[in-house]
């Protein structure tokens, strides 16, 4: 009996060869009458093993396979899913045609039990579906898959309703491919099956539909050809209560929904998936040409298999991001493969649809809700293509118009607001300097440039001309005459380095960037109307008599002062000019005079919230009106006042953060703290949310009566609008901060986490009450400044209690934020210099570590071995580590490099730490220590017989060994049938 297809050559898949192991070991007990006892959890593990054997291999017993298990299964059947999810992934092109066939029924006999993970393998399968694979094998499995979701429909609703849209998204797309062979009559049936399933999930299941999000329209509008759905085309359009879906408002919410990346995988297989990433990972730039030659081959050779180029496109631009070490090394760039796609099309409509994947998120762009990477790869094309591969260029700005154009006639706002909004996020966060490169190039189009230029002038595109002017076209020079560098980086793409800013200024999330000049008091920032300036003297006099006769009456005159700066658009005679210093200074001196302070020490009352200065004051009106308006005039205010002394910096991160503490108590942001449908003034504990929320709608339809007072209430309805007035307050202060590194501090030793990292001990000085929540804010919305930074984590450990930290334990256990950072190198870092830290700080330090890395990617085994083999291990100062490590392992799957690495450890300090660690893996999760132990003595032994085993004897851990002997002389328990381990560790002990 055999699983998959091999060659004679071919060594053995050790996935097969551990099933039939297990089924050859099991045999005598898969026959019935079975076994009443109840397994241990490692024979358990075989035995599921050796019964998906059995279903797979054995078509003819499959059905007492199948009634075994039932007997048997603790767990929901999710090892045994589990299981048939690494043989779809990992075995399927190899699998023998009966055995594909009973891996449809098994599927189908676990969604009639309602397995848990069945959904899972339901994707799995899906992923199996090759598009433009027109051969008998895949036409099959499209069949048998679609069957299953008609058939199982109520069973798949209550397993996992969401299901359902994977495989909408998957028929949906392969329907497009199938309906352009009209030539084969084996398709007919497929085809009406696959609409059938489609028209029933969009008539019963819309509102699910709504999940996949704006990709949902892309391939319904490739069917509209088809009547059926053009009836639902038309009554998405002009009948949309057809759907019986509640809240739906039409298209527009579809094209303002990102699509998950999950959907962009459907399409790509686990193989394909898995050469891409390679490709993206590992391939130097120059180096790809063979790489691409024989992804070619293998996958896009067939003729009708170039439509896979499609999904590519979208799995690349939504679904793979590259990390930031990869961008900034000499990998080979996403913008360079998206190129070689571009030119490997030979057909007209998949190039046209290949160029709508790679367009399609700038049409809906909204930089608060979209990512950036996704529209990234078509900037860099069309930039890196001058002048070499203009034509390239030029196609794609063509078709970003035709595009804007025509995709949507009726929503054209929409579509040319989400193309402006990619253009000028692209340059305002440093994906490009200046977008003179495209207006300013000689190469291409003149009617083009023309309208290029039209259109960023019409939508009033921000750029400084200061920026613009930073980078001109001969900046591209060298780059584009090779189209061979890699692109540019964003802020957030920047990796932790020990020398110079991390984080460059060019990319500054600013609407406006100063030149050094325009950054001093004697250089006007706005040229004013001499009407402007006539009003603005006349509310400061009226500001000053204000002050002395009512707080409100003076709110109200400021507010007013304030949003008519703001509204100075430099245009008209320059008959006179209103220096943001000067009114900064004039507005300090009245308050002054008056006996106020602006941006003084905050103090907070808990007793009192109406004594809170966050709200009521100047200071907030202040801080409210630049967080909503952002704008250049109140950056320079804000700047005059930081180089008098204020701490502006630590004011606007307090003020954010107390925005998203409200939030979050009352549901708007994250969990609820407390039960309500709304809340009025009265909640005094969230004074600052209300106050900041009406202000905004006050700033929103510029009027300023009662705007420093509270609205009356907040409905729950608007929890999106909160979170992103929330999002918006940190993004002001990132933004603030840019910019005063910008203008004041020049030199590397003032990074940005650096200045944060101030302005956080500033706040931790004031405020004591909210401090955690504080850290928390700063971790969830300022991550590319906060994680894995060594001062704030010292401040942090070194200012909470106990009682604090254990709620940051909380939330890194539920993966809400991220202290630490996936990067292995900079958490060793972390843990070797937090040897030098107090014993206290080095504990609170090590609860957080451990619960952070038991559920994140970092591997723990490198950590592992690059501290115990660190050359100077003190047993009495790195004892507070050595506890965390001994947790952390404990708490974390005894998975093969994690055993691997512990049975390397060396013979030194704290010598039965490995012991210690396999003792208790051995009652937690005994079934997969030894199973990883085994494969460890196999890899071992396969390097070169008994020969290797003796060699690798002086580098094991000898209390690994020791515990292992031991645990063998007094066991009765047959290590899977592999008697390596028991070798390896006796050779060891001689």
């Amino acid at each position: 009996m055999k699983l998959i297809q091999t060659s004679s050559h071919e060594a053995e898949n050790p996935i097969e060869l551990s099933l039939r192991q297990a089924f050859e070991l099991l045999e005598p007990k898969l026959r019935p009458p079975f076994a009443l006892t109840i397994p241990n959890p490692q024979e358990y593990l075989l035995l599921n093993k050796a019964i998906l054997y059995g279903v797979l291999c054995e078509s003819h017993v499959g059905k007492t396979h199948m009634k075994h298990l039932h007997a048997i299964v603790t767990d929901g059947y999710f090892w045994f899913v589990s299981l048939l999810v690494k043989v779809v992934n990992e075995l399927y092109v190899k699998l023998l045609e009966p055995v594909k066939s009973q891996l449809i029924w098994v599927t189908k006999e676990l969604i009639n039990v309602l397995a848990v993970g069945v959904d899972g393998l339901l994707v799995c399968l899906l992923r199996q579906i090759i598009g433009g694979d027109y051969s008998d094998g895949n036409l099959w499995l499209c069949f048998e898959m679609v069957s299953i979701f008609m058939t199982k429909w109520d069973c798949l609703l209550e397993v996992e309703p969401m299901i359902l849209t994977s495989g909408l998204y998957t028929y949906l797309r392969l329907l497009a491919d199938h309906c352009r062979l009209l030539s084969n009559p084996k398709l007919e049936a497929l085809k009406q099956l696959e609409v059938d399933f489609c028209i029933k999930v969009f008539k019963e299941k819309f509102p699910l539909c709504l999940k996949i999000g704006r990709d949902l329209v892309r391939l319904l509008q490739d069917l509209v050809h088809l009547p059926k759905f053009r009836t639902i085309w038309k009554d998405l359009v002009l009948n949309r209560g057809e759907f019986k879906a509640q809240g739906f408002s039409g298209i527009p919410q579809l094209y303002n929904t990102r699509t998950p990346s999950e959907y962009m995988l459907l399409r790509i297989t686990p193989e394909m998936e898995a050469h891409l990433r390679f490709l993206l990972t590992h391939v130097k730039l120059g180096n790809q040409k063979r790489h691409q030659a024989w992804f070619s081959k293998k996958f896009l050779f067939e003729p009708n298999r170039e439509t896979l180029i499609i999904d590519i496109v979208r799995f690349i631009c939504c679904a793979y991001h590259p990390t930031n070490e990869i961008i900034q090394s000499d990998v080979i760039p996403r913008w360079a493969i998206m190129g070689w796609l571009f030119k490997s099309c030979t057909k007209n409509y998949v190039e046209a649809n290949v160029k709508l994947a790679l367009l399609y998120d700038w049409l809906f762009f909204k930089e608060r809700t979209d990512n950036i990477m996704d529209i990234e790869p078509a900037m860099l094309l069309m930039v890196y293509s001058i002048p070499r591969y203009i034509d390239v260029t030029h196609t794609i700005l063509e078709f970003l118009f035709l595009l804007m154009d025509n995709y949507d006639v009726e929503h054209y706002d929409i579509l040319a607001k989400g193309v402006s909004s990619s253009f000028s996020v692209l340059v305002k966060r440093g994906v490009i300097r200046s977008l003179d490169v495209l207006t300013s190039c000689d190469a291409l189009s003149p009617i083009l440039k023309e309208r290029l230029g039209r259109f960023l002038s019409g939508r009033k595109f921000e750029i400084s001309k200061e920026l613009q002017q930073a980078c001109r076209p001969a900046d591209f020079v060298s780059l584009n005459s090779s189209c061979m560098e890699t692109p540019l980086p964003l802020t957030e793409w920047q990796p932790k380095c020990s020398q110079g800013d991390k984080f460059g200024t060019k990319s500054a999330e600013t609407k406006v960037m100063i030149s050094d000049d325009a950054a001093s008091s004697h250089s006007p920032l706005v040229v004013a109307r001499e009407g402007q300036v006539h009003d603005i003297d006349n509310m400061i006099h009226n500001l000053g008599e204000a002050i002395k006769n009512s707080n409100p009456m003076a709110l109200r005159t400021l507010e007013e002062l304030l949003l008519l700066f703001v509204s100075f658009d430099g245009q008209g005679p320059e008959s006179g000019f209103i220096l943001p210093d000067v009114l900064s200074s004039k507005i300090k001196k009245l308050y002054e005079l008056s006996g106020s302070k602006l941006f003084s020490p905050f103090k907070f009352h808990p007793d009192s919230p109406e004594n809170s200065d966050e709200v009521g004051s100047a200071t907030s009106l202040i801080i409210r009106m630049f967080v909503l308006s952002q704008h250049q005039n109140m950056q320079a205010m804000l700047l005059f006042w930081l180089k008098n002394g204020f701490p502006v910096g630590a004011r606007l991160l307090l003020y954010a953060s107390r925005l998203a503490y409200e939030a979050r108590m009352v549901g708007f942001f994250g969990d609820a703290m407390v039960d309500v449908n709304s809340i009025t003034p009265s909640d005094s504990g969230i004074r600052l949310l209300l106050y900041h929320v009406n202000g905004y709608f006050s700033f929103l339809h510029g009027r300023t009566e009662n705007s420093y007072e509270t609205i009356e209430s907040i409905s729950k309805a608007e929890k999106k609008l909160v979170a992103m007035l929330v999002d918006g307050a940190f993004a002001a202060y990132k933004c603030f901060l840019v910019y005063s590194r910008t203008a004041l501090f020049k030199d590397a030793e003032n990074s940005l986490p650096q200045l944060l990292f101030s302005d956080i001990m500033t706040c931790s000085v004031w405020e004591r009450k909210q401090l955690k929540f504080l850290f928390s804010s700063v971790y969830c919305h300022l991550s590319d400044m906060s994680i894995g930074e060594e001062g704030i984590i010292k401040l942090l450990v070194g200012q909470l209690d106990h009682a604090d930290l254990v709620n940051i334990q909380i939330e890194l256990g539920l993966k809400r934020f991220s202290i630490f950072g996936e990067n292995t190198e900079t958490v060793f870092c972390l843990m070797k210099n937090s040897l030098n830290w107090g014993c206290m700080e080095q504990h609170k330090f090590w609860g957080l570590i451990r619960s952070e890395l038991a559920v994140s990617t970092v591997e723990v085994q490198g950590l592992l071995s690059k501290f115990f083999w660190l050359e100077k291990l003190d047993a009495n100062a790195s004892a507070i580590a050595v506890e965390g490590l001994l947790t952390l392992c404990s708490c974390c799957p005894p998975t093969p490099e994690l055993v691997g690495a512990l049975m390397l450890l060396p013979n030194s300090v704290f010598q039965d730490f490995a012991s210690a660690v396999m003792a208790k893996w051995a009652v937690s999760n005994g079934a997969m220590l030894f199973e990883s132990l085994a494969e460890f003595s196999e890899k071992v032994e396969s390097k070169n017989g008994d020969l290797a085993i003796h060699d690798s004897a002086g580098m094991l851990n000898r209390s690994a060994i020791l515990w292992l002997l031991k645990y063998f002389n007094g066991s009765d328990t047959d290590i899977s049938g592999n008697l390596s381990l028991k070798t390896m560790c006796k050779n060891a002990m001689r």
